[in-house]
């Protein structure tokens, strides 16, 4: 394999299927990346056998020379040196060279490594998808998806089910949930797909915070295919593929309440900021817990009270509020967050009764949700 190839774009590649690459690995093949040179250009993989990358470089786009193959073949290099190197060669151009018994020549400007590669034989096999179902979403869409579900995911392996967002597909509409059995996230999108179709699928969490950091902030369609163990996601570039979470997810349609007896509509802006002050003090304790009470005239009251520091309390006013008096308790983090997730400037908070879930959604868009489960203080 012989070939020169752009430093800038070889380096884009090499980071994104770098996301696939375990320190960890057992299989020793896996520590590296696959480098196969065709005519049409060359690609690059990465994989920890969960998540696998494939970036491809065109040997040329928009009419400019990308790579140049001289000899076509595949090598396998360590990754987190390879990585190093083509950070820091001096040069815009890369000269990559497969010698005797798998030693790989990288050169640049008057700067010579010598590398020892593997057999690109011994790597693993790709998954080989059937793209028989093919649903796509703007990048843009999918990158806000996953930002507005990922983080309430479980961190704890007692349900191993709870680390992934549930992904269904339904009736033209994708419906993707994410709970950690204290807060639960949803957002719904339209997709164009055949109607008779559905899936109903458990995505790693790992798997979407590393896809999402390698998109690009475009509106580019990404392909998504599902299968029963796998699912890849596809741009102009490069190929994405997660292995799926095996169980059943849990019917969190119970849990969320249809009816409500206090209706809060608030600021979020000013609502953050309000639980981010207050929980300045909640923080000191265990259990970062702050109160909410409604008071006359529209008002609420956010308060927390640390008893070794002190305590803290904040009146808002609030768009309208309907309903029963309300004092509640709950995690500033998770109202944090949820607040971080959903758009808009105005959101309305439904609750039930201090002990029970309540939600918090944009005004006006059914299209997400984030629901919280009060602690028990009062």
């Amino acid at each position: 394999m012989r070939l020169t190839i752009q430093r800038e774009h070889l380096a884009q590649s090499v980071q994104d299927v770098m996301k696939a690459i375990s320190s960890r690995t057992t299989i020793p093949i896996l520590s590296g990346i696959k480098m196969v040179a065709m005519e049409q250009g060359v690609t690059l993989t990465g994989s920890d056998s969960d998540i696998s990358i494939e970036s491809f470089i065109p040997s040329e786009e928009d009419g400019k020379m990308i790579v140049e193959v001289l000899d076509p073949g595949s090598i396998v290099l360590p990754a987190r040196f390879f990585a190093e190197i083509v950070k820091k060669l001096p040069q815009d151009t890369v000269e990559i060279e497969v010698q005797a018994s798998n030693v790989v020549l990288i050169r640049s400007g008057k700067t010579e490594f010598n590398l020892n590669g593997l057999d690109a034989e011994e790597y693993p096999r790709l998954p080989q998808i059937q793209e028989e179902h093919v649903f796509q979403l703007p990048t843009d869409l999918l990158k806000t998806i996953i930002r507005q579900t990922v983080f309430a995911v479980s961190m704890s392996e007692t349900r191993p089910i709870l680390t992934g967002v549930n992904w269904r597909v339904e009736n033209g509409e994708l419906i993707c949930i994410a709970t950690d059995s204290h807060r639960l996230a949803l957002r719904k999108a339209k997709i164009e797909m055949d109607h008779h179709l559905s899936y109903n699928v458990v995505i790693p969490g790992k798997s979407l915070n590393e896809l999402s950091k390698i998109l690009d902030d475009t509106n580019e369609a990404v392909e998504i295919v599902m299968t029963e163990n796998q699912v890849l996601f596809k741009t102009k570039h490069l190929l994405f593929f997660s292995r799926l979470l095996d169980g059943n997810y849990p019917d969190t349609s119970r849990l969320i309440p249809t009816d409500s007896q206090t209706d809060v509509i608030i600021n979020a802006k000013e609502f953050f900021q309000a639980i981010d002050r207050a929980s300045l003090l909640a923080r000191e304790g265990r259990n970062n817990v702050v109160k909410l009470a409604t008071l006359s005239d529209n008002k609420i009251e956010v308060s927390s009270i640390s008893p070794e520091i002190g305590k803290v309390t904040e009146e808002i006013q609030c768009e309208a509020i309907e309903g029963e008096e309300l004092k509640i308790s709950f995690s500033a983090k998770y109202m944090m967050d949820a607040l971080k997730a959903l758009e808009g400037t105005e959101i309305k908070i439904s609750f039930t009764g201090a002990m029970r879930p309540f939600i918090l959604r944009p005004l006006h868009t059914d299209t997400m949700l984030q629901l919280i489960l009060p602690v028990r203080t009062y």
